[in-house]
């Protein structure tokens, strides 16, 4: 198979961490060929998507983690499948990058997850179709709404919609004295809608990401616990990662999440689960698969790779 992964830049990676590394050493090591894609190489013109892409080997090495041939122009349809791995910011660059991937799943190119569905399946937003799964949550940029949620839940946590990695998000309870500021700046003086969620006393325990694939769970959690004195259940803003066990209710929403994942061709998702509440649906790029590694024994990037296969075999 000739396998295209879309990436931020290699060379910037933490190899000890990076999930997109460890999907392009378990493709290699089948015997797949590798392609390297730079999300600004991506292009449309007449004759269809293209991309500036390089031959890629990787390596399981911290010195060396990969070896480039120079790019050349390919018509992304020579592919066979690409991973769309761009991390957020979910900005405009981001969308046009689907329009391009688009064209070439149009071309016959697996896409996995599919562009369309990246466009429409806002991380924030994606988990409100699934309310019972959900602590309260208001989506908006309206100063007296928002207040009014805060007044009514007390203790809230609030969070733009196009981040990643745990940035910008506040904690805010109800005599804050901050709030005024907070507001302005999260909002852009309310204009730029947010995400806003009464807060979940669980997340000192971790806020546990559920890695599925094709719809089903792995058989385990990655639970991220905040650091002392710290809010956020992200290991980019120094969170443990710890094993848990998948509990009832954990498995619950997987199954109310699961069939809709399938449906809009989202083969590789993260949910983000914060005591028996669903926080966030990660699609774009959902990391700690070698934490489920080192810590469940379980090989994320196997199960993927087998996926994909058979994607591209049945078609």
């Amino acid at each position: 198979m000739k396998f295209g992964v879309v990436m931020d830049p290699i060379e910037a990676i933490n190899f000890k961490k990076d999930s997109s590394l460890d999907i392009m050493i378990e493709a290699q090591d089948r015997g797949h060929e590798l392609f390297y894609i730079e999300p600004s190489s991506l292009y449309i013109n007449e004759l269809g998507a293209y991309a500036l892409i390089h031959k890629i080997e990787v390596f399981d090495n911290a010195d060396k983690w990969f070896d480039l041939s120079d790019s050349t122009p390919k018509k992304l349809s020579d592919l066979d499948a690409i991973m769309m791995r761009q991390d957020p910011p979910f900005d405009s660059d981001y969308i046009y990058n689907t329009y391009v991937l688009e064209a070439a799943e149009k071309e016959g190119v697996h896409v996995i997850n599919r562009p369309r569905s990246l466009r429409d399946c806002n991380e924030k937003v994606f988990a409100t179709e699934f309310p019972e799964c959900c602590t309260p949550f208001l989506v908006a940029s309206n100063q007296s709404l928002i207040r009014e949620f805060i007044a009514t839940h007390k203790d809230t946590v609030i969070k733009p919609l196009d981040g990643m990695g745990g940035s910008s998000i506040f904690r805010l309870r109800e005599n804050d004295p901050n709030i005024a500021v907070v507001l302005e700046t999260i909002t852009s003086f309310y204009k730029t809608k947010v995400m806003i969620q009464r807060f979940i006393p669980e997340i000192l325990e971790g806020d546990k990401r559920i890695l599925i694939i094709n719809g089903d769970p792995m058989g385990a959690a990655i639970a991220r616990v905040p650091a002392k004195g710290e809010l956020r259940g992200n290991l980019a803003a120094g969170a443990t990662a710890i094993a848990k066990p998948l509990t009832d209710q954990d498995l619950w929403i997987c199954s109310q999440v699961g069939p809709k994942l399938k449906e809009l061709g989202l083969v590789l998702v993260g949910l983000d689960v914060i005591g028996d509440y669903l926080t966030e649906i990660n699609v774009t790029s959902p990391t700690c698969f070698r934490e489920y590694k080192s810590l469940c024994d379980i090989e994320v990037s196997k199960k993927l790779m087998d996926c994909v296969e058979n994607i591209v075999n049945t078609g």
